[in-house]
């Protein structure tokens, strides 16, 4: 009997041009949007009558969202040709935005759970096509699929994959990834599973300045294991022990976080190192490399810039889901009366809007939220959310306004 393990897949080119040619005709059909980009050439901003709209300079898909639902509709263009009978499945979703995955579903793509169970896997076969999403998988996901000789399709964002590298590295030499990120996010649980899977390492998730103090405490006087443990259950590696594993750190970070919040991370992590150890062993003991992606950052710069010109309110679209999009809501809540909301449908009518409360982890209702008179209103949205989306909040805003933005264009 053979005990070879199955062959690798053969890896499919899918960014072939007469693929990409027909594939990006076809996104650009779902997602492209006219107004926004006519917004965008005259200086973002469009007024008519009492209300101005105005919208950041970078907002919506970033390079790394593209290229994964480029490489999503160019494995159905292939396999629908190459070999139509082959089942193409999607490991959760894309990315975090409920249209554009509904648009993924209605390719023929089958969604299944983004660490299949043991009935998903029994329903793969060789050959089967697996898309693996903008945020990665863990690295048993991977071997799983890889092992059952699935075709697998990576859209994997590069700048998660920097944090990989980091995270593998940090492992290699027995130091402990503390992860700045939300230990439930795909992303993250993508990147712990790095930790452990080649060297020694163990990690630890942070999501909150509060839970770092918590971890710095610790790390100064020690305290109490067990409740250590309980406080970050389900955020750390198995087998981790504080007294131990907290004595040579590295920190890095999801990608969609708010820069400014990991860099106190990271600098209350040191602080605390330094003050344990000395400044002459800080080396030994602490490491940092800044793994926020740019595109992420980019849109938070932008919405702070936004935040000069006087605004009445701000709309953030995109995915509740999304983080990057969460944290853009959560700098306008900081400033100004902010609705975060995923479609235009939610702006019910003047007097009633339909909108995310993230401290309540759902909808709410805000009634008189649109105010009557001249009006501004700021706009910006997730690295996930496609401009089609923009555009229909901002012709629903000046319909509630009484005003056609078909007749704003004639013009």
């Amino acid at each position: 009997m053979s005990t070879h393990a199955p062959a690798a897949p053969q890896k499919i080119n899918l960014r072939r041009p007469d693929i990409m040619e027909a594939v990006q005709a076809q996104v650009l059909s779902h997602y492209r949007s006219e107004l926004v980009e006519r917004i965008r050439a005259h200086g973002n901003v469009l007024s008519a009558g009492d209300l101005t709209i105005k919208l950041a300079k970078e907002f919506g898909f970033c390079y790394g969202v593209e290229r994964a639902i480029d490489l999503a509709y160019a494995a159905q263009k292939h396999f629908s040709e190459v070999s139509p009978n082959t089942p193409i499945y999607l490991l959760g979703e894309i990315i975090h935005n409920p249209e554009v995955n509904d648009q993924i579903r209605n390719l023929g793509i089958q969604i299944i759970s983004p660490n299949p169970t043991e009935a998903e896997m029994a329903r793969l076969q060789a050959g089967d096509a697996v898309i693996i999403p903008a945020f990665g998988t863990e690295v048993a996901t991977r071997q799983k699929l890889a092992a059952k000789g699935c075709e697998l399709v990576d859209t994997t964002c590069g700048d998660v994959m920097s944090v990989w590298k980091r995270v593998r590295q940090y492992s290699k030499e027995n130091v402990t990834s503390i992860i700045h990120g939300k230990a439930k996010h795909e992303e993250t649980k993508a990147t712990t599973s790095q930790a452990r899977a080649y060297g020694s390492g163990h990690y630890l998730v942070v999501f909150t300045l509060a839970e770092t103090d918590y971890v710095c405490e610790y790390i100064l006087h020690g305290g109490n294991k067990a409740e250590f443990l309980e406080k970050f259950r389900g955020a750390h590696s198995e087998g981790f022990e504080p007294d131990l594993h907290l004595k040579t750190v590295g920190v890095a970070n999801q990608t969609t976080m708010l820069r400014g919040e990991t860099m106190e991370v990271q600098h209350r992590i040191k602080q605390a190192m330094i003050e344990k150890y000395g400044e002459p062993d800080i080396d030994k003991h602490f490491r940092f490399f800044d793994t926020i992606c740019g595109a992420t950052q980019d849109r938070q710069d932008a919405l702070q810039k936004l935040f000069n010109d006087p605004l009445n309110l701000l709309i953030v679209i995109g995915g509740y889901n999304s983080s990057n999009t969460s944290h853009l809501a959560e700098m306008g809540e900081a400033k100004l009366p902010t609705f975060f909301i995923k479609n235009a449908g939610k702006m019910v009518s003047d007097s009633l809007i339909v909108h995310y409360n993230q401290h309540q982890h759902q909808e709410v209702e805000t009634r008189n939220w649109l105010p009557a008179g001249k009006i501004t209103v700021g706009i910006t949205a997730g690295a996930s959310c496609p401009n089609n989306l923009i555009e229909d909040t901002i012709r629903r805003l000046f319909e509630l306004r009484g005003i056609s933005v078909q007749s704003l264009l004639a013009n």
